[in-house]
């Protein structure tokens, strides 16, 4: 029982990394796209609509708490991966 879940935990595990690498390849298209546009990158205004879309949608367990220090994670690390 114990490696069962040990071994669904790693998949899920997995998941999250393929979806986090995923996320900055898509960002920094995202990036490169308005730096050639001559727009800025970070936009507040979309970062908290993310985060209250993502609230929104959020069906548990995890927490709003949760999920907001999560998502700002999130978005720092990836502003700090990209060039």
């Amino acid at each position: 029982m114990i490696d069962e879940l040990r071994a669904q935990i790693t998949n899920a595990d997995e998941a999250i990394l393929d979806a986090v690498n995923r996320r900055l390849e898509l960002v920094a298209k995202l990036k490169a796209y308005k730096a050639g546009h001559g727009i800025g990158f970070v936009d507040s205004k979309r970062e908290e609509q993310l985060l209250a879309h993502l609230a929104d949608v959020n069906t548990g367990p995890l927490s709003d708490d949760g999920l907001h220090e999560l998502f700002t994670a999130l978005l720092a690390l990836v502003k700090r991966e990209l060039p």
